[in-house]
């Protein structure tokens, strides 16, 4: 029997939705698994989600302030994650895991990292940092399957968790 899952891509004006949800259906569908992907601000969507992705790009604050805008779409989303559904968060959505970001002044995060997104300290180097990168691999993880110990990846920051 084919597992079917719902997967919610959550749209809180942060950006590149297509691109997330695009390889979220791709991925399902390289694993075999049945899944319907959709774009949504919609709490009860949210809430009843196999699945959730948050992507992001732009800044820690306007991120954070566009989830907070978006009426219900935080709580729902923080209910999703207590009950365990699994979340993914991309880029910006990754970063507002942490307590806070200090990028455009100081701006809670949802707090479920320690610590803050702060301004990279890379004397010499160039800010942001943008390029292909290898990927230093602590363990195996299906999402990087069969792609070796150091994968590449893609970078445009100049902000990380410390």
């Amino acid at each position: 029997m084919t597992q079917s899952l719902s997967i919610a891509v959550i749209d809180y004006e942060g950006g590149n939705l297509a691109s997330a949800a695009r390889a979220a259906a791709r991925a399902a569908e390289l694993s075999g698994i049945a899944a319907s992907v959709c774009i949504t601000n919609a709490p009860d969507v949210v809430l009843k989600a196999d699945r959730l992705i948050l992507p992001g790009q732009g800044a820690f604050a306007d991120c954070a302030h566009g989830l907070d805008a978006q009426p219900g779409l935080k709580e729902a989303l923080l209910a999703a994650t207590r009950k365990g559904t699994p979340f993914l968060g991309i880029c910006v959505g990754m970063q507002l895991m942490a307590e806070r970001g200090l990028e455009h002044g100081t701006t809670p995060g949802l707090g479920w990292i320690k610590g803050e997104i702060a301004p990279m300290q890379a004397p010499g180097l160039r800010l942001p940092q943008m390029g292909w990168n290898e990927l230093n691999l602590t363990r195996p993880h299906p999402i990087t399957e069969g792609r070796g110990t150091a994968p590449p990846g893609d970078f445009v920051h100049s902000y990380a968790l410390q």
